[in-house]
């Protein structure tokens, strides 16, 4: 049986959010021969070119099958490995983030998993997190990978089927915001958006150097130069509506990002912002 570590502390700030958004993939695959059915073209993740083939990419849960029984997983359910020796991604309900080391097709997940603590209430959501948490954390992982599938599979009996998410832009891309960080200069807590502001929180950027969109209450435009990981906001204009205290509490903290330069990650459809102080927000690509 495998163990959660349940604690609202984050792994770091590059991630944007926390911990809780994985920050990039496997760090160092060992040398190895290739593996499988050549007819398909299946592949163990042996090799460092197979291995290169999970990086950088949101790998979406598509179901966790447990002694025979096939789990289909909710939406948002993901899985992301890291260049720097982290795994993390959401459960279906709750982010988490966790040590991660690879050698050959083997993919070994610490028991030092650190998760958020909301409790879902969709039915089947909070068994599913309990079956793929079993599955991924303090793990022995066998990884193949066919295309833009990717298969997991654990020594007790845990098969996890991924396949990849197509990569967004950042230009013209609606960004939903979902939550929020608030800096306090070590990194802050992760704060999901309260139920007035879901669905109402959005940004987009376009080529021609602004971003646009709702913080919630009010409209908001500001010159946005990108650069290599970064985005440089500028001063924001924003209207002049009051509305309650949830939803000015929500636009304070995204304000925060303006007139400064964050850094931002890119994985398939989450972009995460985060500022110097580690204020930061967390959004998925609109459908």
């Amino acid at each position: 049986m495998h163990t959660q570590r349940v604690n609202l502390s984050v792994l770091g700030t590059r991630a944007g959010l926390s911990a809780l958004a994985v920050t990039g993939l496997l760090a160092t695959a060992a040398c190895g021969t290739e593996s499988g059915d050549k007819e398909t073209g299946s592949r163990s993740v042996g090799t460092r070119q197979a291995a290169a083939e999970i990086t950088g990419k949101q790998w979406n849960v598509e179901s966790v099958t447990v002694d025979g029984t096939k789990h289909d997983a909710p939406d948002g359910a993901h899985i992301e490995f890291a260049e720097n020796g982290t795994v993390g991604g959401n459960y279906g309900c709750n982010h988490f983030g966790a040590s991660a080391k690879i050698k050959g097709d083997t993919i070994t997940v610490g028991d030092d998993t650190v998760k958020t603590k909301m409790a879902c209430t969709t039915k089947g959501t909070m068994d599913f997190e309990s079956q793929l948490g079993e599955a991924i954390s303090d793990s022995t992982i066998k990884a193949a990978v066919e295309g833009d599938r990717l298969t997991l599979t654990t020594g007790d009996g845990y098969t996890v089927n991924l396949t990849a998410e197509k990569q967004a832009d950042l230009h013209g891309t609606k960004w939903d915001v979902t939550g929020t960080v608030r800096g306090d200069g070590k990194g802050g807590s992760a704060v999901a958006l309260s139920s007035q502001a879901k669905g109402k929180v959005h940004l987009t950027f376009d080529k021609k150097g602004t971003v646009g969109g709702q913080l919630g209450c009010n409209k908001v435009t500001a010159k946005a130069t990108v650069g290599d990981g970064t985005i440089t906001l500028g001063t924001p204009g924003t209207t002049r509506k009051m509305c309650s205290d949830s939803l000015m509490d929500t636009e304070r903290s995204l304000l925060k990002l303006f007139g400064g330069t964050v850094t931002y990650r890119l994985t398939g459809s989450n972009l995460t912002l985060t500022s110097e102080n580690g204020a930061g927000l967390e959004a998925v690509a609109a459908k």
